[in-house]
Formats: C-alpha cells, structure tokens, sequence
C-alpha cells in the first residue's frame, strides 16, 4: 500500500491502534496528523515519525469541543490544502454494570464515542468533497454487534451506533467520492483494554489480537485495494464474532 502526497488525520491517534494508524500510515508515505487530547502524547507520536524520516504533526483536540473540532480542521484544511484519510480512533471504554450506569456515564460515554466521531466527520467530509474523494474509517466493536457484558452497556451502544452512522455517512458521502467504513476489533491488546476481563478462551484464534492487526485492516480500507468497499462493518477479532 502507497499513500505517498496523501494527508491523514488520525483521532486518539496519541496511543493504541490511533498511534500504530499514525505510524503506519507515516511508514507508507502520508503525512499524518495525529490529534488527541494528550497533546504531549500526540506530538510524541510525530517526533517518533519525523525521526524516522516521516512527515507528521501532532495536535491537541478533544472530540466534544464542536467549536474546536472547526478550527483544527479548518487549520489543517488551510495548512495542507485537502484531507484525504480520517481515522476515528478516539474513545473510552467503561467496565460497569447496566444497574449502576448513571446519567452522568451514559451521556460522556455517547458524547465521547459516538457524538464526537459524527461531528469531526461532518467537518472533514465538508473538506473531502471539494477535492471528490476521501477516506474514513471509524473505530467499532465487537460489542456494538453482539452486546457485552465485559464492557458496559452505555459503550455497546456507542458502538452499535457507529455502525449505523458509518451506513448514513456512507450512503450521503458517496456522490462526493468518499468511502466511510467501520472496523470492530474485539479482544486486543492496548493500554485501555488492559483492565477488561477478556477470556481469550473464547477466541477462535485463542489470543488477543495487536494494535498492529488492527491497524493494518484500517489502513487496507484506506487504500485503493479498498476504492469499491463502502459503508461495511470489517471485524477483526480472532472469530470471536461468527455469523
């Protein structure tokens, strides 16, 4: 895969399958901006690419903040001129009961995993479609297709609503060019999942999958091998999800 002259933005790109998109993608010749609401971390990540010869920046945004999800993107469309490729990685997770969800967690669980991924695709699709082409792919879960009960179920139906949204976002965004697809990861190895009780014997492949397993599934849906793919749910989760 080549995306040598393409730009990608890559939310929650400071860690996890964001950071191994963002170097990646770097590795194959894009110019990535890594966004994140660890700034530190995301310029982290772009060091490490521009060590490597790679062409990189690293952002702070925080995926709720409408008003400066608009100047990032509006200052990334005036830096670079189009974006090509956004990664929706950003998110939470959350180990709670359905009895003791409040309010409070349902509501920052929806705003963070699903209002936040719709609102920076709404401003990127806004650029995309003046050049007729793009590229998204939003994080989904194994969880939003079969329920969970390892996760709780404020991030379930998070998930379930990405891959929903990826259809509606997929079918408006055709006409201008764009693809838009999920992809739902189930027991993988990261920095966030580390405290989820995640039974690998119920794994097909019998392991957690990697950051990098991933992100090369991402990266193929970002790729011209992916140009008449749109609006499908790829899972990558060892069988764990078989129909």
């Amino acid at each position: 895969m080549d995306f040598k002259g393409k730009i990608a933005v890559v939310t929650g790109g400071a860690s996890g399958i964001g950071k191994s998109c963002c170097l990646s993608l770097a590795e194959k010749g894009a110019t990535v901006i890594a966004v994140d609401r660890n700034e530190n971390g995301a310029k982290a990540v772009a060091d490490e690419i521009k060590q490597k010869g790679g062409n990189a920046e690293g952002l702070s945004l925080d995926i709720v903040n409408i008003a400066q999800i608009k100047v990032i993107v509006d200052y990334i469309e005036n830096k670079y001129s189009r974006i090509d490729i956004l990664i929706n990685c950003a998110g939470i997770t959350d180990v709670i009961t359905i009895e003791d969800i409040t309010e409070t967690e349902w509501d920052r669980m929806l705003e963070i995993d699903l209002k936040g991924p719709f609102f920076v695709s709404q401003a990127v699709i806004n650029v995309m479609k003046k050049n007729n082409f793009g590229k998204i792919v939003n994080l989904g879960s194994v969880a939003g297709e079969v329920g969970g009960i390892v996760v709780g179920a404020n991030y379930v139906a998070a998930k379930a609503g990405i891959i929903g949204l990826t259809k509606s976002l997929a079918k408006s965004a055709a006409k201008y060019g764009i693809n838009v697809n999920t992809v739902s990861p189930g027991f993988i190895d990261t920095e966030m999942t580390k405290d989820l009780n995640q039974d690998v014997r119920m794994v097909p492949l019998g392991r957690k999958g990697t950051s990098e397993e991933v992100s090369d599934v991402i990266l193929f849906l970002c790729s011209d091998y992916a140009r008449y793919l749109t609006g499908v749910n790829l899972d990558v989760n060892g069988g764990l999800h078989m129909n």
